[in-house]
């Protein structure tokens, strides 16, 4: 066995924490809000759209996970300024020489928000839980993660990296995996896997989806989750979801007691919103917000970019099967324009899926360009004969990835039509459940959408996307899914490095969805935010947050 120093692994990027307008100094260390008596302040959130579901395990929307991260917590944290693997739940752990087994020690003396005790066991039932949902629970939830960084389920065990969980004590836990896999820890700090209460699970019959929320089915336990975190679950109603402080949590709490999630569908109302005084801070700042927050004096964080806004194409309709057209598509977008009117200043543009600070980045990825004459004469070349192609793209919704979805599509749509293809729009209200549509199978032709990192490894970005055949894409190249997979095992270095360049090399000549931008995204603050804990991964836990006395 060698010991790995907690918040030492595999090499990360060193993300900075922001940058910022109006907001100087570093980030706050948990301690430095506390107060003797407790927190005691209300701190009013506005997001973007409403949580898809509060069961971290079966969504991946961000909106759902900033939420969730208050209320749970995994094994392994993030350090917020470097990005590295920190203790949380596990003070330290241990791995052994064949890289296939990591032992953590627990910490002691933890609550889950119902009374029970958090242990060994506890931790085993959460893993076994995730490896052991159904084909049937994965189809109704698709933003499952499980599957995207472990590769498969328990039908399919032999070809999953997850192999076992085991309590060798109450305090004590041990993993066990099927082969050597760099990015573990860092896939561990996932919201995904975050630690549940054993018995709320049981309660809220956690695995059994019959309840409906924003079009999406959840299970009661999705409705109230019970984890290890500072905030406990108030209440969800309409637009709103409510915590409270968790009076029992084993760290430090904060100065906020009460934090409301407002949801607000457009972009200038989350503004006014702000301007009003009704919420304390709101994501998702749109280049027109942006300037009027500007002339108003108000407080911008924009956070690194760390994300990948694309167009995604559908292999299963069959005119996209030709790689002509799937060229002439990306030929025909005209990159720049779109990131000059819709994303903020120091939006780059993309040519593939990894970001440039992560290593693995390609600089010298395929590249088309924007040419219209020769998407034109790919589409001839190719015998397309104005095929209709329906183009899907959300309804009332921000993300950090496309502030503003609307306006993108127009522009996109524009600039396709003019080489002559044929585009059937395709508006889908979020809430009714436009990412289940666009990531199943299905007659999405075209459709966008975007991927916001989670942990700073390349793998996170290539490996949930096309690691394998999926209903958003219906891409198969087994020389790729084969590559990625044997990448997950390497050690960091030189030779894993050229792997990932090698594999977005072979993505982006294969054109199986267009990278458009790595966006910059921002949050706006109250002049009553002293600081505010951003976060590249968006690790935001709210015990971080200063407000002024």
């Amino acid at each position: 066995m060698r010991r790995i120093a907690a918040g030492v692994g595999a090499v990360l990027l060193m993300l900075p924490l922001a940058s910022c307008t109006g907001v100087p100094g570093p980030t706050p260390s948990s301690s430095s809000a506390s107060t003797p008596a407790g927190p005691t302040a209300t701190f009013t959130f506005g997001t973007a759209s409403r949580p898809l579901g509060l069961d971290p395990a079966l969504v991946s929307d961000v909106d759902s996970y900033r939420i969730t991260r208050q209320i749970l917590e995994g094994l392994v944290g993030v350090d917020q300024t470097s990005g590295k693997p920190t203790p949380l739940l596990a003070t330290e752990w241990t791995t052994s020489e064949d890289g296939r087994s990591y032992t953590f020690t627990l910490r002691e003396k933890v609550k889950f928000q119902d009374g029970t005790a958090f242990n060994a066991a506890a931790v085993c039932t959460n893993f076994k839980r995730w490896f052991n949902f159904s084909p049937a629970l994965r189809k109704q939830a698709p933003g499952s993660s499980f599957k995207g960084v472990f590769m498969a389920h328990a039908d399919q065990a032999p070809l999953s990296i997850y192999k076992d969980c085991k309590a060798l004590s109450a305090g004590s836990v041990r993993i066990d995996l099927t082969q050597p896999f760099t990015g573990f820890l860092q896939a561990l700090t996932l919201p995904a896997f975050a630690i549940s209460s054993p018995r709320a699970l049981a309660a809220g019959s956690a695995d059994v989806l019959n309840q409906n929320r924003e079009g999406q089915p959840v299970s009661a336990y999705a409705l109230h989750p019970v984890g290890t975190g500072p905030y406990v679950f108030g209440s969800w109603d309409n637009n709103t979801v409510t915590l409270n402080t968790n009076k029992g949590y084993w760290g430090d709490r904060g100065q906020i007691a009460t934090i409301n999630f407002i949801s607000y569908d457009h972009p200038q109302t989350r503004l006014q919103a702000l301007l009003d005084g009704k919420i304390d801070a709101y994501d998702s700042v749109t280049v027109g917000n942006f300037d009027q927050l500007v002339k108003r004096g108000k407080q911008i964080i924009q956070r690194d970019p760390f994300s990948v806004m694309y167009l995604g194409m559908n292999q299963q309709v069959p005119v996209l099967r030709d790689l002509k057209i799937r060229q002439a598509i990306e030929m025909a977008l005209d990159k720049d324009t779109l990131i000059r009117k819709f994303f903020i200043d120091n939006t780059s543009a993309a040519s593939q899926f990894v970001p440039p600070k992560l290593s693995g980045f390609n600089n010298n990825a395929p590249s088309l360009g924007y040419d219209q004459a020769k998407a034109k004469k790919l589409l001839a070349d190719a015998g397309y004969k104005g095929e209709e192609l329906k183009f899907y793209y959300p309804l009332n919704v921000a993300r950090p990835y496309l502030p503003t979805p609307e306006k993108v599509y127009a522009e996109i749509s524009r600039q396709l039509t003019a080489v002559g293809l044929n585009i059937k729009p395709m508006p889908v209200d979020w809430s009714d459940g436009y990412l289940q549509k666009v990531t199943s199978p299905g007659d999405h032709a075209l459709h966008l959408l975007g991927w916001n990192g989670s942990y700073a490894d390349p793998d996170n970005f290539v490996g949930p996307l096309f690691g394998e055949k999926t209903g958003e894409f219906g891409y198969q190249d087994p020389q790729v899914f084969s590559k990625i997979l044997r990448a997950r095992g390497l050690p960091d270095g030189k030779e894993r490095t050229e792997q990932y360049q090698t594999i977005n090399a072979q993505i982006a000549e294969s054109v199986p969805a267009v990278p458009i931008a790595f966006p910059i995204s921002a949050l706006a603050l109250s002049d009553r935010v002293l600081k505010y804990p951003a976060s590249p991964v968006l690790n935001e836990v709210f015990t971080n947050v200063q407000l002024k006395p």
